[in-house]
């Protein structure tokens, strides 16, 4: 069985952690973002989707 070819997504933080719950900061720091207006690469899998959509209004999906 050939192996699927995924897709590469970049991530931003856009919003400051500060006032969010600790979970929402936990999930951001899985997701390798520690400061503002970074950008970060992950394959686009189920699991990081699912971890971008608990912190919709922290982070953005870019092209």
């Amino acid at each position: 069985m050939a192996k699927k070819q995924l897709k590469q997504i970049k991530i931003k933080l856009v919003k400051s952690l500060i006032g969010a719950s600790e979970s929402q900061r936990k999930v951001v720091r899985g997701l390798g973002l520690t400061k503002q207006n970074q950008v970060v690469e992950h394959y686009n899998s189920d699991t990081i989707l699912g971890m971008v959509n608990k912190v919709p209004h922290l982070v953005q999906v870019v092209d």
